[in-house]
């Protein structure tokens, strides 16, 4: 072999080449730059090791691209020549980087415990011109641990004359019963509303909303204030009762039996009318309840996070009752519109990730983003359609929870009317 030749293949065995590092499970492609890598005088090239990996040399875009499979420090062989000498092989490193995901356990949680709920749930369903899909999911964080879901979601749809209640709830993840607080909240939210529609007490709202707009938020404050206060009250009677017959439980001399059950809670109750939509809301916590008509959005209640100096509050905290701070006629809210597009009830779990500020929650652009991710445009590729069956999106709903956000594990759940 001519000596000009050999000393042209011992430079390119010897030269410095590095590939950028891919993940498992996560598109990958590299660009070969000959020139920049002072090889454009290879006259073959070939690549072996990249198909066990999951990778292929796209001969036409000159690149290394692909969905690996198998993480790694693997010895991927170019095989190449110089003019007319034989082939040769360089070897070249190309780590592969573990997917994040499968390094989380998903161990089942107790079904023997009193408290026990499903780990993971989802429902739809049709409403008066509108539809309701809700899904909850027991987060990353908790499946690792073989811990409950804290979150909770109850919807009543068209109870009595179609009105309609949603109600959702975040237990807090160090109190230990939060998860049977969350419940009882969203159950008993519920419970009220459908012994208020039994009572026919919603007709002096209704007739006064029909009249009488400024009045309607004194008067719609009166009741929701009955309801969460019926709320709490139910919440202290279990906590009462499971402390009697469970003293060693309890066993906290700094926390007050209540704390063990501290949960947050959001609820809106809404009917149509030949006015347009009448909308009660409440809420205790930092989760967000969003209307979202064409490109406004609209926060129906006052999230209780760092700006207000103490972070989350929750209804089973007696002085949310009588705050001077935030006085609790500040957390209900009466909305009348002619109709609305969507209807967003959503956990921290959501709202961190896919938000991260409360002025997120009001900008429109922020929307049209996260409207685009709902439609399919993210990592996994997960679309809830929205004008197909119901079911289906709740179902594609449950699936999107899935998506993956570094830092954030916590259960997810979110109610959409639309």
């Amino acid at each position: 072999m001519d000596y000009t030749i050999k000393n042209r293949i011992n430079d390119i065995l010897t030269a410095h080449i590095s590939f950028p590092n891919g993940s498992v499970n996560k598109q990958y492609k590299a660009l070969l730059d000959l020139e920049k890598w002072n090889m454009a005088d290879i006259t073959l090239l070939e690549w072996n090791g990249l198909e066990e990996i999951g990778l292929v040399y796209n001969e036409e875009n000159n690149t290394i691209e692909g969905i690996p499979t198998e993480s790694g420090d693997h010895k991927i062989k170019l095989v190449f020549s110089v003019a007319d000498s034989p082939k040769q092989v360089k070897v070249i490193n190309l780590i592969i980087n573990p997917d994040p995901r499968s390094m989380w356990k998903d161990l089942p949680s107790d079904v023997k415990d009193p408290y026990w709920k499903q780990d993971d749930v989802h429902t739809a369903g049709p409403l008066y011109g509108k539809h309701a899909i809700a899904a909850s999911k027991r987060g990353r964080s908790h499946k690792n641990t073989g811990a409950f879901r804290d979150d909770h979601f109850e919807l009543a749809l068209n109870i009595k004359n179609n009105w309609s209640v949603v109600a959702v709830a975040d237990g807090a993840g160090s109190s230990p019963f939060s998860r049977q607080g969350a419940r009882i909240a969203c159950e008993e939210t519920i419970r009220f509303f459908q012994q208020y529609f039994e009572e026919n007490r919603e007709q002096e709202l209704e007739e006064i909303a029909a009249s009488d707009r400024e009045k309607i938020n004194l008067v719609a404050g009166q009741h929701m204030y009955q309801a969460i206060k019926h709320v709490y009250e139910q919440i202290n009677a279990e906590a009462e009762k499971h402390a009697a017959a469970n003293p060693a439980l309890f066993n906290d001399k700094r926390k007050s039996i209540l704390e063990y059950y501290h949960t947050t809670l959001i609820f809106v109750a809404f009917k149509k009318f030949d006015f347009g939509y009448l909308i009660l809301s409440f809420g205790v916590g930092d989760c967000p309840i969003v209307l979202l008509h064409h490109d406004e959005a609209q926060l129906l209640n006052q999230l209780d996070v760092g700006e207000f100096g103490g972070g989350t509050r929750f209804i089973t905290q007696p002085e949310i009752f009588h705050s001077k701070e935030i006085p609790v006629t500040s957390r209900f809210k009466v909305t009348i519109l002619p109709d609305f597009s969507y209807l967003f009830l959503m956990t921290d779990g959501i709202y961190d990730p896919k938000f991260e500020v409360v002025y997120n929650l009001q900008n429109a652009a922020h929307w049209q983003q996260f409207m685009q991710d709902l439609d399919g445009n993210n990592e996994e590729k997960v679309k809830i359609d929205f004008k197909g069956d119901c079911r289906e999106a709740a179902r594609s709903l449950f699936d999107w929870m899935d998506f993956w956000s570094p830092g954030n594990h916590d259960d997810r759940t979110m109610v959409i009317i639309y």
